[in-house]
C-alpha cells in the first residue's frame, strides 16, 4: 500500500488513505475501498511471507459491502462506486495536455525574464502569491501583444516551484492543437494535483470512474467533480489544506479557441473566467489563481466595473503600469554581450544601436526579443543581420525577413477581430479593414496638402463613416493588445498604438500582404462618406439660418457637417486619393454641389482660407474629370465661377482674416 508523503500533511491523529486496486487482493478485495486507521502514525505494512497489512482479519459479506476488520483498521469497500473496468486516472491523462505544462518538452526553449529585468513587476507578481492574507485569490495580468506576460508567467512557475508552492500551470499556444482550447485545461490541472497527492488522485479517479462522461459536461461540472470536491473531501478528513500546493497558473487565455462552430472563441474563455469565479474563487479552497490575457473581450469585460472578476481580480495591467524600456536595454547589452564573446569581437555593436532598436520597440518587449532572434541565427553574421534591421527597407526579392515572428503575430490577431467584427449582423457589408485603417491614418492625420493636415475625434469620425455611435470602441474590441482609446484631456478618446512596428506593418505592403489598405482607398472612402453625409443631411436647404450654430442639429453632427464641406474638395484633390469618378459623379447628379453652396456661407469663417485653398482644391477637381466626366466637371465649373464671385466679396469684407486652424 503506497503512503503519501507527510509534507502533504495527510497524516493526524485520525484520518483516511485509499487503497489501490488490487492492493488486498489477497482478502478477496477488488476496486476502490475505503481504509479508515487510527494511530499515531502511518499504518506499517505486514511483513513476512504475505504482504496483506489485514493478517487475522474477520469477514463478513453483505451483498456488495464487505467489511474487513483488523487492528486500528475498518476497510470498507462499497462495490457500487463506480465501474470498475475503467481505470479512471488513465482516462484523465487521455484527456491533459502535456505540451501546456510550465516544464513540458515543447516549451524547452520558454521565453523567461532575465534576473536584472522585469524585477519590479516579477517583484510584485510573487508578493501577491506570496501573501495568502490577501483578500483577492485571483491575479489577472493583461498587457499588449509582446508585453511580456508569458515571460513573466514562466519566471513565476519556476520561482512557485523552487518556494513548493506551484500546484498545477497551464500554458495556452494558439498554434500548439493540443493546447488551444478549453477542452483539457481542467484535466490537465486536476491531473497535475493529484500527481502530487495520492489521496487526491483516488478521489479524482474514483469520480471519473463513477461518471466516465465527466469530460462531456460543463467546464464548471468538470470543475467540480475533480478539483472542488476532491479538495473538499481532503479537508473534510481532517487535513490541513495549508500544507498543499496553492498556485495555479494559466497564460495565455486569449489564445483559447472554440472547437465547435456554434460557440466563438470568446465565449469559451468567459465560460471558463466563469466557472472559476463560481467553482474556486467562491468556495473556501486555499488556492492562488494567476492568469495572464491580452486584454480581449472575455478578459477585458470580466474586469471592467460590473464584470464577473472586477470586485475579485488584483489587476495588474502591464502596459500601462510598468515600462519595459530600461528592461529592453539590458536585455539587447546582455545579449549583443554574449554574441561579442562568441565573435571574439566586443566592439561588433555601439550604444547608438541598442538605442534605436529600443526606441523602436515602443515600449514592447517582444520587438527587441524577435530583433535579438534574428541576429542571434546560426551561420550568419550579426554585423550583416544587425544591419540589415536597422537599416531595413523593403525590395522586391528581399530575402531578409527580420520582422517575420512580428508580422506572423499582427497578421493573427487582424484576422481574428476581422472575422469577429463582420460576423455581427449588423455590420453586413461592412469592410473591417479598411475601417480600422481610416482610424490608423487619423491618428498621424490626413494629410490634405499646402502643409495642411486634419484629424478628428474618434466619435466625429465615426459619425462621418456613417457608423453608430461608440462604433470607435467596438472597431478595435477585439485589437485591444495592439491599440487603445485612451481619453484626453478634451475628454476624446484618440486611438493609441503600443507599437510602433504594428504602424510600420499596417504600411508596408511586403509585411501586411493580403492584409493592406493602401492610403489611397483609405482617403477615398473617407470622401466618399462626407459626400453621402452631405447628401443624406436632414435639412431643408431651401431655408436654412444664418449662422451655423443655429442649424437645428446635434453639436456632433454640425461639427460632421462642417468638417465634409471643408475638408471634402481636399480629399478628392489629394495626390494620395485613388479618385472614384463614380462616386463623384453621383453626388455630382444628386445635388451634392447644390448642397455645398447652400451651406458655404454657413462655414466660411476665413474667406482667405478658402480661396487661397479651398476653391483651387474644387478647381483642380473639375480638371481632373474634365477628360473623362466633362458633363460633371462642366456642371463643378459652374458653381466655381459663383463661389469666386462669392468669395471674392467675403474677402473684400474681411481683408484682415488670418489663416484658420484646422480643427474645429
Amino acid at each position: 500500500m503506497s503512503q503519501p508523503p507527510k509534507k502533504h500533511g495527510l497524516w493526524c491523529r485520525t484520518t483516511s488513505f485509499f487503497c489501490q486496486r488490487g492492493e488486498l487482493a489477497d482478502h478477496g478485495l477488488q476496486g476502490p475501498a475505503n481504509v479508515i486507521y487510527s494511530g499515531d502514525g502511518p499504518p506499517e505494512r505486514a511483513h513476512g511471507p504475505t504482504t496483506s497489512v489485514l493478517s487475522g482479519a474477520s469477514r463478513v459479506r453483505m451483498g456488495d459491502m464487505h467489511n474487513y476488520t483488523a487492528s486500528h483498521i475498518t476497510v470498507i469497500r462499497d462495490g457500487g462506486a463506480g465501474d470498475s473496468s475503467m481505470d479512471g486516472w488513465k482516462l484523465l491523462m487521455e484527456k491533459t495536455a502535456p505540451n501546456a505544462l510550465y516544464n513540458s518538452s515543447a516549451r524547452f526553449d520558454a521565453p523567461k525574464c532575465d534576473e536584472d529585468t522585469r524585477v519590479e513587476v516579477t517583484s510584485e507578481l510573487m508578493e501577491w502569491i506570496q501573501d495568502r492574507t490577501a483578500p483577492q485569490r485571483l491575479l489577472c495580468m493583461t498587457g499588449a501583444a509582446g508585453a511580456g506576460k508569458s515571460c513573466l508567467q514562466q519566471t513565476a512557475a519556476e520561482k512557485c516551484v523552487q518556494c513548493n508552492v506551484l500546484a498545477a500551470s497551464y500554458f495556452i499556444s494558439s498554434t500548439d492543437p493540443t493546447r488551444n482550447t478549453v477542452e483539457p485545461v481542467i484535466p490537465t490541472i486536476a491531473y497535475q494535483l493529484g500527481r502530487e497527492n495520492p489521496t487526491l488522485k483516488w478521489s479524482i479517479k474514483t469520480a471519473i470512474e463513477k461518471d466516465p462522461l465527466i469530460f462531456n459536461q460543463s467546464l464548471a461540472a468538470q470543475m467540480t467533480a475533480l478539483i472542488v470536491r476532491p479538495v473538499q473531501d481532503l479537508r473534510d478528513m481532517g487535513v490541513d489544506l495549508s500544507g498543499l500546493p496553492y498556485v495555479i497558473l494559466i497564460d495565455g487565455l486569449d489564445e483559447c479557441s472554440s472547437t465547435d462552430p456554434k460557440h466563438k472563441s470568446e465565449d469559451r474563455q468567459a465560460e471558463l473566467l466563469t466557472a472559476i469565479k463560481r467553482c474556486l474563487l467562491e468556495n473556501d479552497l486555499p488556492f492562488r489563481l494567476f492568469i495572464a490575457s491580452r486584454p480581449e473581450w472575455a478578459m477585458y469585460t470580466a474586469l471592467q466595473p460590473g464584470g464577473d472578476l472586477y470586485d475579485l481580480a488584483y489587476h495588474i495591467q502591464l502596459s500601462d503600469k510598468y515600462d519595459a524600456t530600461a528592461d529592453m536595454r539590458r536585455y539587447l547589452w546582455s545579449r549583443f554581450k554574449d554574441i561579442g564573446l562568441r565573435i571574439n569581437n566586443p566592439q561588433w555593436f555601439t550604444e547608438a544601436n541598442i538605442e534605436t532598436l529600443v526606441k523602436a520597440g515602443s515600449g514592447q518587449f517582444i520587438y527587441v526579443a524577435t530583433v535579438y532572434k534574428f541576429i542571434s541565427e546560426r551561420r550568419t553574421s550579426p554585423w550583416a543581420r544587425l544591419d540589415a534591421v536597422l537599416t531595413w527597407t523593403p525590395y522586391e526579392g528581399q530575402a531578409a525577413k527580420p520582422f517575420e515572428a512580428l508580422d506572423a503575430l499582427y497578421s493573427s490577431i487582424l484576422l481574428a477581430a476581422k472575422e469577429t467584427y463582420e460576423a455581427v449582423d449588423t455590420h453586413r457589408g461592412r469592410d473591417f479593414l479598411l475601417l480600422f485603417r481610416v482610424y490608423h491614418v487619423n491618428v498621424s492625420g490626413f494629410q490634405l496638402g499646402s502643409g495642411f493636415t486634419s484629424q478628428y475625434p474618434p466619435d466625429r469620425l465615426s459619425a462621418l463613416l456613417r457608423l453608430e455611435p461608440q462604433a470607435e470602441e467596438t472597431l478595435v474590441s477585439d485589437l485591444r493588445s495592439l491599440v487603445a482609446l485612451e481619453t484626453d484631456e478634451h475628454d476624446e478618446a484618440p486611438l493609441r498604438l503600443y507599437h510602433k512596428s504594428f504602424s510600420d506593418f499596417l504600411e508596408e505592403p511586403s509585411r501586411a500582404k493580403d492584409l493592406l489598405v493602401p492610403k489611397s482607398r483609405v482617403y477615398m472612402h473617407l470622401a466618399k462618406c462626407m459626400m453621402q453625409y452631405i447628401l443624406e443631411c436632414p435639412l431643408d436647404f431651401d431655408s436654412l439660418p444664418a449662422k451655423l450654430g443655429e442649424l437645428p442639429l446635434s453639436e456632433l453632427h454640425r461639427s460632421c457637417l462642417k468638417n465634409a464641406v471643408d475638408d471634402l474638395p481636399r480629399l478628392l484633390a489629394s495626390p494620395t486619393t485613388a479618385l472614384d469618378d463614380d462616386e463623384v459623379v453621383g453626388f455630382t447628379q444628386n445635388g451634392g454641389w447644390q448642397k455645398v453652396d447652400k451651406l458655404l456661407p454657413l462655414v466660411i469663417l476665413h474667406p482667405p482660407y478658402y480661396i487661397d485653398f479651398w476653391y483651387p482644391s474644387v478647381h483642380l477637381v473639375s480638371d481632373k474629370l474634365k477628360d473623362r466626366k466633362p458633363e460633371t466637371a462642366a456642371i463643378i465649373q459652374g458653381f466655381l465661377a459663383k463661389w469666386e464671385d462669392d468669395l471674392v466679396s467675403k474677402r473684400s469684407e474681411k481683408p484682415e482674416a488670418s489663416k484658420p486652424k484646422e480643427k474645429l
